[in-house]
């Protein structure tokens, strides 16, 4: 089967990692979450429309491919509401200005531009968009630095809950979501990717990335594999999760 990164990859590559062992799928069993990682304006832009054009008012967006991601993760969510799996989201923090400008803005030029909203809609960068915004007693994590553990309460919530692994998807690939993968990795929770949700604004860097991760870190798979695995799924995993969010719904 031909997998994205397949055209990115030489030859001597694909010997090196077949030779180390590399790549071996592993089993997703347990007790899941479902984390998504970034899903906002300030990276797909308020509609879909080509990167270029969509760059112009969103520095950080990746156009029209993160609102098809988007398209791809509703019944991903459809299927997790389903079965009452805890349902994670991040998003970008915007106080500290002064924090970001010594840290992203040493490599960004734009970063001053990166809390604005647009114009035409007032649509603010780190608002999530409703196709797929979290439900009544669903989490949203602020976090300033690309890995969604760090510096933020998300290690607690998975301990708390007894999750044991993550299904992860969101933007982008060679950033946030990677970053976020080795971290759970590091913590030894068992991690998917979910291909077809997770996106980047490189395309080189998406598909090298998504190769590196799923070769040492993570299993990538796709929509419909983790929709298929999530629907086997008993749906009293997380009776307290269960619970909390029906608190909520009025």
């Amino acid at each position: 089967m031909s997998r994205i990164w397949d055209v990115f990859l030489t030859e001597r590559d694909k010997r090196v990692f077949e030779a180390a062992g590399y790549g071996r799928e592993a089993e997703l069993k347990g007790r899941p979450a479902l984390l998504i990682i970034d899903v906002n304006f300030g990276f797909v832009g308020d509609r879909a429309e080509e990167i270029l054009d969509s760059i112009v008012k969103f520095p950080n967006s990746c156009g029209e491919e993160g609102w098809q991601a988007m398209e791809k993760l509703v019944p991903v969510l459809e299927a997790a509401r389903r079965k009452c799996l805890p349902i994670l989201y991040t998003t970008g923090d915007q106080k500290h200005p002064f924090l970001d400008q010594h840290s992203w803005g040493v490599k960004n030029r734009r970063v001053d531009q990166w809390r604005g909203s647009s114009q035409e809609t007032k649509l603010q960068a780190n608002d999530i968009p409703d196709l797929i915004a979290p439900q009544p007693g669903e989490v949203c994590i602020r976090k300033k630095k690309p890995s969604a553990f760090f510096g933020t309460p998300l290690l607690q919530y998975l301990i708390t809950l007894g999750v044991d692994q993550l299904l992860c998807c969101g933007t982008t690939t060679s950033g946030c979501v990677r970053s976020t993968v080795i971290d759970a990795f590091s913590h030894g929770y068992r991690v998917a990717v979910i291909e077809d949700c997770t996106f980047d604004r490189g395309q080189a860097s998406h598909a090298v990335n998504l190769f590196d991760m799923n070769q040492k870190y993570a299993n990538v798979v796709s929509s419909k594999e983790i929709i298929n695995y999530i629907l086997g799924l008993s749906e009293d995993l997380f009776p307290d999760w269960t619970e909390a969010v029906m608190a909520t719904v009025v």
